[in-house]
């Protein structure tokens, strides 16, 4: 497994930005497939961006064009940057790394076998 650590959460006001950042340490960051997932109070966690180690992404369609998900192996850390940020962006956020077996599988949970403790986003109106 890896080991994940989120920072950059907190509080925006609509249309703001914020950059998450996830560290990674453990088995070889740069062969895995990182993904965000995020979870809003009283709703199932659900997929936001993930990109695989060789740059392949995919994105949720909401955010799609607001958001950009990179990641820098020599660091071992990958980012979410989120612009025009919006009041239903508000959840926890969590970093995620696996090695999918497919396609399909980079866009749930199940394709991920570590993660994050996750962090707080809190879009205001």
């Amino acid at each position: 497994q890896v080991q994940l650590v989120e920072s950059g959460g907190g509080l925006v006001q609509a249309g703001g930005s914020l950059r998450l950042s996830c560290a990674a340490s453990g088995r070889t960051f740069s062969r895995d497939t990182m993904g965000w997932f995020r979870q809003a109070p009283g709703k199932e966690r659900e997929f936001v961006a993930s990109i695989s180690w060789i740059g392949i992404t995919f994105y949720l369609g909401s955010v799609r064009g607001r958001f950009t998900i990179s990641r820098d192996n020599a660091k071992n850390t990958v980012y979410l940057q989120m612009n025009s940020l919006k009041p239903e962006d508000t959840a926890v956020y969590y970093c995620a790394a696996g090695r999918p077996p497919h396609s399909g599988a980079v866009l749930t949970a199940t394709g991920y076998d570590s993660w994050g403790q996750g962090t707080q986003v809190t879009v205001s109106s």
